[in-house]
């Protein structure tokens, strides 16, 4: 049996499981976001939610607590007339422990000469105890003592005990009478008094047990009760808590993921990344902003395409036109060196002024047009860099040669302070040269006469860093971004008339693909400073 559709399947199922794990991609985040309401719309209904959850709690919790005092009322309630009847059972018990006494109990085995005379004065006294306190059990069964209004199963208990307790108390009377006039009588009388002693005392006890059995029964349930809400109240407690944490994760990720895509996908369009789009599905601002985004990067992917075209364009312009021009160019100062120097005949004082103007101009000319070829060049990517090992300070000197006499002439010195453990550099001899001589030429021109440039290389943090600093006018620090531009030239650099602003951009371009950095640091009316850094190690290509 084949493996692939196995693999196929554990690869979706785990494709599935990241799907529902990841924030952004949930099914119910997706869900939310696709809702058509807006951003401001869905954070009210969370909040209001959230709110909600939190009364529903609230009034849950004040409900339960309600139910459990509603209980402890009941249960009070209800020990009190357990009390109250466990009282009249004790009295009931009283009325029928001195029966017993009568009929040969503790009292007349205490006294049994008393036993011996039977209505002697002993048997009287406790006929009399029993009498008053049969005679008391009817009051003890009224509410104005009980002080409280039992249910009706138990008022039917107590009117039966305040029956028998009268029934007790008249014939214990009886009893009394009779000890003093009917002796017959007494045996029988006391035998009735026995009978209706004991209904009295199980009806008192029926009462009480019957109360103290509801006492313990609510005892437990309500026990029971307590935890039920307990586990209620804990459990409707975690399902808030659940739902406003699944509430916020939903509504946050529904929010927080589109903005992330934005920001991810607005970043590769800032790098140049014009190939994707963002994929955000929801129904609100930020669907209306996923789609502005797309738009903006297929319009800009559209003009990026006509710049670059137009760039090409410009770039293969300029390189034919160098090389249309540098052909009558080379004719025009060749010829004029060979009048110059007479090789054709003998020329005058004016005609030898005309032809060092030429000559001049010429070269003049011919140098801005191989700064444009070799501009051309860079941008198209057609420079290669010849990286080799050479000595920096060699480099350092062959530039101030070059300006010497450009800084004799607007009585300017250049100054180079050597460093002996200057390290060899790996790089194009060639372009870093045209880099130093750009700056040397650069300090020398607008260095005003009696001015100062000096020269320095240093070793510094694992790279060479080269400084050329002027006591020129100095540049505002606006322009320190802007002289790196092509064509792009200071106030100071335009009133000189010459170049075309294609030095420094073509300098930075050098030292950018050798690995290093170039910057300025000027301060307006205290000349300037260009900096550059090149790396100790082989540049790769």
């Amino acid at each position: 049996m084949s493996q692939e559709p196995v693999q196929h399947r554990d690869t979706a199922a785990g494709a599935s499981r990241r799907r529902l794990l990841s924030p952004a991609d949930n099914p119910l985040v997706r869900a939310v976001g696709r809702l058509p309401a807006g951003v401001h719309v869905k954070l009210l209904v969370a909040f209001v939610g959230t709110a909600l959850l939190v009364v529903v709690l609230g009034v849950l919790g004040l409900r339960l607590l309600g139910q459990s005092n509603e209980r402890v009322e009941t249960l009070g309630a209800l020990q009190a007339r357990a009390f109250a009847y466990g009282k009249l059972r004790s009295d009931a018990d009283n009325v029928r422990g001195l029966l017993a006494q009568r009929a040969g109990g503790d009292f007349f085995k205490t006294f049994p000469a008393q036993n011996k005379k039977g209505l002697g004065a002993g048997g009287l006294a406790v006929d009399r105890a029993a009498a008053s306190a049969a005679a008391l059990i009817p009051a003890s069964t009224r509410r104005d003592k009980l002080l409280f209004r039992p249910p009706p199963e138990e008022e039917q208990y107590l009117i039966r005990i305040r029956a028998i307790g009268d029934h007790l108390a008249r014939v214990l009377r009886e009893i009394d009478d009779a000890g003093r006039k009917a002796p017959v009588r007494v045996a029988s009388l006391r035998s009735d008094a026995e009978l209706l002693a004991i209904d009295l005392d199980q009806q008192a006890a029926e009462l009480a047990n019957a109360t103290t059995a509801k006492a313990d029964a609510l005892i437990a349930q309500n026990a029971s009760a307590y935890e039920h809400s307990r586990n209620l109240f804990i459990g409707a407690a975690a399902g808030a808590i659940v739902l406003a944490l699944l509430l916020g994760f939903v509504l946050s990720w529904s929010l927080i993921g589109p903005i992330q895509w934005i920001d991810s996908r607005l970043a590769a369009i800032a790098s140049g990344d014009f190939s994707g789009h963002v994929d955000v599905t929801n129904r609100d601002e930020l669907g209306a902003l996923a789609a502005k985004v797309n738009e903006m990067n297929d319009e800009l992917s559209r003009l990026y395409r006509e710049v670059e075209t137009a760039s090409q364009h410009k770039s293969d312009f300029l390189a034919n036109m160098s090389h249309e021009l540098r052909t009558p160019l080379n004719a025009i100062i060749g010829f004029s060196q060979v009048l110059r120097e007479g090789m054709v005949g003998e020329v005058n004082d004016k005609q030898e002024e005309y032809l060092d103007d030429i000559l001049s101009s010429g070269n003049h000319l011919l140098s801005l047009i191989n700064d444009v070829l070799d501009l051309s060049k860079v941008e198209a990517g057609q420079v290669e860099l010849q990286v080799a090992p050479f000595s920096l300070q060699d480099a350092l000197e062959r530039g101030v040669s070059m300006v010497r006499e450009q800084a004799t002439n607007e009585d300017v010195q250049v100054s180079l302070h050597k460093n002996g453990s200057l390290d060899v550099v790996s790089g194009d001899e060639r372009r870093i040269s045209q880099v130093i001589f750009n700056l040397l030429s650069n300090a020398v021109k607008f260095t005003p006469a009696g001015g100062q440039v000096d020269v320095s290389a240093t070793r510094i943090d694992g790279e060479m860093r080269v400084s050329v600093a002027d006591s020129g006018p100095g540049i505002a620090a606006e322009d320190f971004e802007r002289i790196f531009e092509e064509f792009q030239q200071t106030e100071a650099g335009a009133r000189q008339l010459e170049g075309t602003g294609l030095g420094l951009a073509l300098s930075k371009r050098f030292v950018e693909m050798h690995g290093g950095r170039i910057w300025c640091e000027s301060e307006v009316g205290k000349g300037s400073t260009f900096e550059f850094t090149l790396p100790l190690r082989p540049v790769e290509q």
